[in-house]
């Protein structure tokens, strides 16, 4: 009996390790969804309104998802102090939970953002451009990625269990 409740126990171990990878996957997935958006946005608002980057951020953060909320406030914090756009920008980004590639494409747009506006509008562009395709990606290959890690995490539970038995 012993047996088979540390059984249950280590499968049931191998399906929650399984469960929070995807977690933290849909997670990369919807901060990437998220920051697509607001690039969006805020190339708008340049654009139309021409809205200080500090009070731009500050406001279009507060529609956003937790991270992308926490980008935002930590790139305006740092501007209000008088730091450098591209390393505030650059050392925000890098907190995000996205993929390596997707964050330093995202990191190089702090130095984009200087200069005119036709510049900093074609930045935005094109890292918005380059995250979409890495979306879409990522969501193509999603359902391939999950079987196998399931598959790996679940057979690799029943390995040991089979090894304890």
């Amino acid at each position: 009996m012993l047996k088979l409740l540390g059984a249950a126990c280590v499968l049931g171990a191998g399906g929650w390790a399984w469960r929070r990878g995807a977690a933290e996957r849909r997670r990369e997935l919807d901060t990437l969804a998220d920051v697509i958006a607001l690039l969006g946005r805020m190339e708008e608002e340049i654009r139309l309104r021409r809205t200080s980057l500090p009070r731009l951020l500050a406001s279009l953060g507060r529609d956003r998802g937790p991270e992308v909320r926490r980008f935002c406030a930590a790139v305006a914090a740092s501007l209000e102090r008088a730091a450098p756009l591209g390393e505030s920008w650059r050392s925000a980004a890098e907190d995000l939970p996205l993929g390596a590639a997707d964050r330093s494409a995202l990191a190089a747009l702090g130095e984009l953002l200087q200069g005119d506006e036709e510049s900093i509008c074609k930045g935005i562009s094109l890292t918005s451009h380059r995250l979409a395709k890495s979306l879409e990606e990522a969501r193509d290959s999603r359902a391939e990625r999950e079987k196998r890690a399931g598959a790996l995490w679940l057979s690799g539970a029943a390995l040991l269990v089979i090894l304890l038995i």
